[in-house]
């Protein structure tokens, strides 16, 4: 009889989240796969994600099941994703040890949490760096080891209190996971093929499966952003009607009132933008700059404090009152000269080789300088996005912008 290997239930959110106490989006799939998943793997555990197994936005009994059971619970906290916090608080009342918290280095930990002995690790927001990456897979595989052997109490509750934790039978747990396995390997394979196509530039495929993602996982706004972000791009069937198409899609999330989501907002800019762009209503450039503005207030970030900038830009080329005008071309210009600022700190203060992002810093930086007039500097940041391996949808979205800056 085989005997079956043990399971490890990771509670964690899914794709990329904003961590609000410090305005940084970090993308946590990359933490799951080049820290939490190999570790776990290499510890001899076979590992389930909890957001892959949801049918729904409430925990049901499958959740419930392997909060109980499973050997070993791994949560991260990262961005206080309001559903790991409560999936942990639940792991910690049913099972005394064998939980493992996991966060990100930077921002503030939760007083309840605080006492809790938390595995840091460093996040580059889109990427884990290759080092930080092998030292985190070899200490938390070590970690497992540790307190496998060990089985001392890491549940605050029964550290401190003489209680019996609840038990399930194990042929219901039985039950339960072989009903979850396939479709466990189901959505892992079409978020994978839904990023394949994107890789290859194949917008209208990648469309179809980030619908089947969201079919699969209604409640999940990476899956919806997602969507949205490849039906406008592939045009289809025309560019105005998958605009309109997307605008629907991401107004599931209601950036209108209810979001702060700097991912969110940033596809909600691009669809307004690229419709002014087509139709030149003026109401979407101004569609354009709440939403760009709006994110880029939120976290600082380049990417959409660029697409506000840029916007400002093509508002002031039809602007008819003289004020308004010169109000928007200072905004934009300052606005620049502050990302500038930004991303040169950033390149001085940090390892720039070790971030995924920086072929977008470079070109950011080139756009900045092409539009206040520095095409000195323009030219030396041009060269090194070009130095970077990129696909020809990079190149073009990059050209775009450019030829709208150095010809307006």
């Amino acid at each position: 009889m085989e005997i079956r290997k043990k399971k490890c239930f990771v509670i964690m959110g899914f794709g990329k989240k904003t961590d609000y106490s410090t305005g940084r989006t970090l993308d946590l799939d990359k933490t799951y796969k080049n820290i939490i998943k190999p570790a776990v793997v290499n510890a001899g555990y076979d590992c389930i994600r909890a957001d892959e197994i949801q049918d729904s936005g409430l925990i049901d009994k499958n959740m419930y099941a392997l909060l109980m059971h499973s050997e070993l619970v791994i949560a991260d906290i990262s961005t206080y994703n309001p559903n790991a916090i409560y999936e942990l608080g639940v792991r910690h009342a049913v099972r005394p040890f064998s939980t493992i918290v996991l966060k990100e280095k930077d921002g503030r930990i939760p007083f309840d949490l605080d006492h809790n002995r938390i595995f840091m690790y460093s996040h580059l927001g889109e990427d884990i760096g290759s080092d930080e990456a092998k030292r985190c897979q070899a200490e938390l595989t070590a970690l497992i080891h540790n307190i496998s052997k060990k089985c001392e109490p890491d549940s605050p509750l029964y550290e401190y209190m003489q209680i019996v934790p609840p038990s399930l039978p194990e042929e219901v747990y039985d039950a339960i996971i072989s009903e979850l396995a396939e479709k466990e390997k189901h959505i892992f394979a079409v978020v994978d093929k839904a990023k394949e196509y994107m890789h290859n530039n194949d917008f209208i495929n990648a469309t179809k499966y980030w619908e089947s993602a969201c079919k699969l996982n209604p409640n999940e706004s990476y899956f919806v952003q997602q969507l949205a972000l490849c039906t406008y791009k592939s045009s289809y069937p025309s560019r105005h009607t998958a605009l309109t198409d997307a605008l629907k899609i991401i107004e599931e999330l209601n950036p209108e009132d209810n979001t702060n989501d700097p991912e969110t907002l940033g596809i909600t800019g691009a669809i307004y933008k690229n419709l002014y762009l087509l139709v030149k209503d003026i109401e979407y450039i101004n569609r354009a700059i709440k939403y760009y503005g709006k994110g880029f207030k939120v976290r600082n970030d380049y990417y959409t404090g660029e697409n506000y900038a840029l916007c400002l830009h093509m508002k002031s080329l039809v602007e008819t009152d003289p004020d308004e005008k010169i109000y928007l071309q200072i905004e934009a210009k300052k606005t620049r000269k502050s990302l500038i600022e930004t991303l040169n700190n950033i390149i001085d203060t940090e390892n720039i080789n070790e971030r995924q992002d920086k072929k977008w810093i470079y070109a950011t930086l080139a756009h900045c300088y092409y539009a206040i007039g520095d095409h000195d500097n323009g030219d030396t940041y041009e060269n090194l996005f070009l130095q970077e391996p990129i696909e020809e949808w990079e190149k073009n979205t990059y050209n775009e912008s450019k030829n709208f800056i150095t010809n307006n």
